[in-house]
């Protein structure tokens, strides 16, 4: 048994993107689908900063499925296409399964982590470009990060881990005590987003 998840040095994000962008591509996510986006908490837009020159202010929020440990999204689907898999922790979703109610969306206290795909997905280049074993993107399914399920069947890390310049990712097992997550989570003040709903996520984010 493992539970799978994230710690993330938030206060160090540069908001550079780069971790989304490479979930996009490696999931070949279509247009206007983004699965893990980087929030920023500052101007009126994305990435601009609050105040005037030169006391400006920024913080970033990298957001994406929490995975968590007491998901309500997995407790409304009346499917079970929504589920935690019961290996890794992982929460998934089977398409073939999913009727598209958005019941998961609904109970989902993380907005905008899911996606609902309306229409058939369209793709700016016309042409898949992600890893060649990732689902096929359907209609009026909903779909959310998946932790590269993909590259974990491979003993690889999630897509979103390598590229990030700043190194502030870190992927391991919460339930081994050695593992590089587990020695951030108990070395450092960490905290989890909307911890008093009591879904336990799998994602910590160092403060």
């Amino acid at each position: 048994m493992t539970r799978l998840g994230f710690v993330i040095e938030s206060k160090a994000c540069i908001a550079c993107h780069s971790c989304a962008v490479a979930c996009k591509v490696e999931n070949n996510l279509p247009d206007e689908v983004w699965w893990n986006r980087i929030l920023t908490d500052g101007g009126p837009n994305m990435d601009s900063p609050a105040g005037t020159y030169p006391n400006l202010s920024i913080s970033t929020v990298p957001m994406a499925c929490q995975h968590c440990e007491n998901p309500a999204c997995v407790k409304v689907c009346p499917v079970g296409a929504t589920y935690k898999d019961a290996e890794t922790g992982v929460v998934r979703q089977d398409y073939d399964k999913c009727i598209g109610c958005r019941m998961c969306v609904a109970a989902c206290p993380y907005t905008g982590v899911r996606n609902f795909n309306w229409e058939e997905p369209k793709y700016a280049i016309g042409q898949p470009m992600g890893a060649l074993d990732i689902p096929v993107h359907e209609k009026h399914v909903v779909e959310k990060c998946t932790m590269c399920w993909h590259r974990l069947a491979k003993g690889e890390q999630p897509a979103c881990i390598e590229p990030c310049p700043a190194r502030i990712r870190h992927f391991g097992d919460f339930d081994d005590p050695n593992s590089e997550v587990s020695k951030l989570v108990r070395e450092n003040e960490c905290s989890q987003l909307l911890e008093d709903r009591g879904t336990n996520p799998s994602v910590y984010y160092v403060m």
